[in-house]
């Protein structure tokens, strides 16, 4: 995955870089990336299917809603490969060989995801307005990331770690994650093999 250098994050970027709101401190970041694996992310997309099929191999596990049963399609797989590839450009310094499928929720949807993201926000954008004036603050960032991705489009994931699996546990931070495993709301097509935008 290649890093995309996007201006319009910028101000945004700087804003929630460390924004505190009284009773609670938001640290927050927008990046873009391509889906272009890069010369790490081919070995390390090779070592994650592997390591996915040899689990595979060994689970026993035969309850259609599990993770195994989720993980034998390709396309899932993929999706799997794709969200944990993030967390390692996201925190380049941490290690997140222990991640494990069920550690991904999806959203329902996008307008769902965006009630409760903009409920979240209302604080912050208080302080935008008192900060920057003209567009609110969330109207400002969907248009920026509509620019470069269809947010109508995608597919939301959320990341809930184990604590062996949290890059955060150790600075202190509390993380607030619904429970569950959503794997029926995953797409289970087999729509593109896993190494399509690969150089093997």
């Amino acid at each position: 995955m290649k890093f995309l250098e996007y201006t319009p994050l910028d101000r945004i970027n700087d804003f929630l870089s460390e924004l505190n709101l009284g009773e609670r401190t938001i640290k927050g970041r927008l990046e873009a990336y391509s889906c272009k694996h890069t010369g790490t992310d081919k070995k390390l997309s090779l070592s994650l299917e592997n390591e996915i099929l040899d689990y595979l191999g060994k689970s026993s596990d035969t309850d259609s809603s599990s993770p195994v049963e989720f993980l034998l399609s390709r396309s899932s797989r993929k999706t799997l490969i794709y969200l944990v590839l993030t967390l390692y450009h996201m925190y380049p310094d941490y290690d997140f060989s222990a991640v494990k499928a069920h550690q991904f929720l999806t959203e329902e949807s996008w307008d769902t995801f965006k009630q409760i993201f903009d409920t979240n926000m209302l604080e912050a954008s208080k302080e935008w307005i008192e900060a920057y004036g003209g567009s609110s603050l969330l109207e400002t960032i969907y248009k920026a990331l509509n620019e470069v991705v269809k947010l109508s489009e995608c597919e939301i994931y959320s990341y809930n770690p184990d604590s062996d699996a949290d890059p955060f546990l150790e600075k202190g931070a509390i993380n607030l994650v619904a429970d569950g495993f959503a794997a029926d709301n995953l797409c289970y097509e087999e729509d593109g093999e896993i190494f399509d935008n690969m150089d093997i």
